[in-house]
């Protein structure tokens, strides 16, 4: 039971998350934009690869770097985006490849 309820106030926060950042996007920003997404993933190329195939077609610019002990690679993808809606839509894919933290 308490597993249900952890799941449930860690969607919760998700979703709030996720609006709180459309409201800063949205009074920060003007639309179109460039918007700078930084990910850091477990050093795997499948999962980098996966990163790099959500932003085909986008004519993004994406960096890559290892940790220093070549555990990690940071991703940053700089991409001109339509909404701040987009950029979440973004950030909800990337989150379905396993390991990612988005910052």
């Amino acid at each position: 039971m308490q597993t249900i309820q952890q799941g449930m106030s860690l969607k919760k926060q998700t979703e709030d998350f996720y609006k709180r950042l459309h409201i800063q996007l949205e009074e920060n920003s003007d639309w179109p934009s460039v918007y700078l997404y930084k990910f850091i993933v477990p050093n795997d190329t499948q999962k980098i690869r996966d990163i790099e195939t959500i932003f085909v077609g986008t004519k993004a610019s994406i960096s890559k770097r290892d940790s220093s002990k070549g555990t990690y690679t940071s991703v940053s993808v700089k991409v001109m985006m339509k909404s701040p809606k987009a950029v979440i839509e973004k950030y909800h894919e990337v989150s379905k490849i396993e390991g990612v933290i988005s910052l």
